[in-house]
């Protein structure tokens, strides 16, 4: 696949009497039609010593942080001209990295060192938990689940130069010894996880299917776990100082035990704080869960931006299904205080862990009819070039924000390929409108004048140029 890198000098557009510029640098793009691959590969991941029985029960003495050892896991990669994404379906049926290809960076954490923690704290579903990263369903118990360290059955859905489809897929199962908050016996759930790539598409899709076998509703939870570390080197990623959570939401809550998480505000209810503070990982104090405050109220997306270098990575999905937003971290110091992870392993290290729930918080159980089913579809896209989101869905994410005689846009194309049109206007003024061209490597930023006088809120339309609507939305002007 041949790529090459045409530079564009920024354009100006005059209507009336205001000026827009529509700023837009390099862009990738193939000089052939993009095309989909599935591949197989290897992965190598360290850990600390230690030792599970038959039931992947910790064993007690195993652990030994001053030797590390090396476990290697056949993967599956997915590829476009944009991503280049590796699951890893032999140990939780997960994704364990997503590279962008336009800039290089990887999206999730990934642990360099597994190191064992939680050993008889009564936390965990095996009483023990170890992370190693990436996107992963979690059922049907919190906390992690009881299948994060079970492979899972890998297969190939669908593979075309336009699209590759996989599948993995997992029963649920019994353990005896687990902890007494978790559930006892099994639902008998059967869980599978749908990856989709396709051509010109720089986003990933995923699809969760729930199904309940029996002929008895079966109480349970699911959640999907990302661990978040978004414009990273891909040899060491991480979360950094300029993490930011991004999402649509005004409180949040806490439970007892993270209460140090509060900032004390109850003015929106009772329990609940204003989530300004806490979108920034620098100002998580320590460890702790906050949750969103009543529940994401149907707010479809949520992420992380790394204002390092403005690269995220955002999740779109119909959140009224997955209503529950967990945000948790080791809190700033596991950044600040970082060690060398092989000198002195630690579980503590720097990634923002967001989960997407069915219920709003671990321990409140959903319930799944007989014979009944659950699908759970998701879009995990980076973003470049973007301070914030205000709006997103399947095909675009934007920034939208006017104040005082300023419009500013930001956005990203999940299809960089398609020709757009973009549109401001406020009330009958039309502030731009103009072809833009999708730039995959900056994204791209529009900024307009709003003439004196007139009134009304500012409202966007992003279209193809055949007139096919991918995004309107408004703001007001402050």
């Amino acid at each position: 696949m041949a790529i090459h890198v045409t530079s564009h000098r920024p354009i100006g557009f005059v209507v009336a009497v205001l000026l827009a510029v529509c700023a837009f640098h390099a862009d990738v793009h193939a000089d052939s039609p993009d095309s989909v691959s599935l591949s197989e590969s290897t992965i190598t991941w360290s850990t600390v010593q230690y030792a599970v029985d038959a039931e992947n029960g910790f064993v007690d003495g195993s652990l030994d942080k001053n030797t590390i050892v090396d476990r290697t896991f056949k993967t599956r990669v997915l590829e476009n001209r944009y991503l280049k994404a590796t699951l890893v379906p032999e140990f939780g049926g997960r994704i364990i990295s997503i590279i962008y290809k336009p800039t290089g960076h990887e999206q999730l954490y990934r642990t360099e060192v597994g190191v064992p923690y939680g050993m008889k704290a009564g936390i965990f579903y095996y009483d023990w938990l170890m992370v190693y990263g990436g996107i992963f369903p979690t059922f049907p118990d919190p906390e992690h689940g009881r299948t994060w360290l079970k492979p899972w059955n890998f297969r190939v859905v669908k593979e075309s130069a336009s699209e590759v489809t996989v599948s993995m897929s997992l029963r649920d199962f019994a353990y005896s010894a687990a902890p007494a908050q978790f559930l006892k016996g099994t639902t008998g759930i059967e869980a599978t996880y749908y990856v989709t790539l396709k051509a010109d598409r720089a986003a990933l899709d995923t699809r969760v299917v729930l199904k309940n076998p029996q002929a008895s509703t079966v109480d349970y939870e699911y959640w999907t776990c990302t661990t978040l570390a978004p414009g990273s080197d891909p040899s060491n990623p991480k979360t950094t100082g300029g993490a930011e959570i991004i999402a649509p939401i005004k409180a949040y809550s806490t439970p007892a035990w993270s209460k140090n998480l509060s900032d004390g505000d109850e003015s929106l209810g009772p329990g609940m704080s204003r989530f300004q503070k806490l979108r920034y990982f620098r100002n998580w104090p320590t460890m702790g869960i906050a949750y969103a405050a009543p529940d994401m109220q149907g707010g479809n997306f949520w992420g992380v931006i790394n204002h390092d270098n403005e690269e995220g990575i955002i999740r779109i999905a119909d959140n009224t299904v997955t209503r529950g937003l967990k945000m948790w971290t080791w809190g700033y110091p596991s950044f600040t205080n970082e060690t060398d992870a092989r000198k002195e392993p630690s579980e503590a290290r720097p990634y923002v862990e967001l989960w997407a729930g069915v219920s709003d918080q671990f321990f409140h159980r959903a319930m799944l009819p007989a014979r009944g089913e659950v699908s759970i579809p998701e879009t995990y896209s980076p973003t470049v070039g973007m301070s914030n989101v205000t709006h997103a869905n399947e095909k675009i994410l934007i920034n939208l924000s006017a104040a005082g005689s300023d419009v500013n846009l930001q956005f990203f194309s999940i299809e960089p390929a398609t020709p757009l049109h973009v549109t401001l206007t406020r009330g009958d003024t039309i502030l731009f409108d103009a072809a833009v061209k999708a730039d995959p490597k900056n994204g791209n930023r529009i900024s307009a004048t709003i003439p004196a006088g007139g009134s009304g809120e500012v409202r966007l339309t992003i279209a193809t140029t055949d007139g096919r609507e991918l995004m309107a939305a408004e703001t007001k002007i402050k």
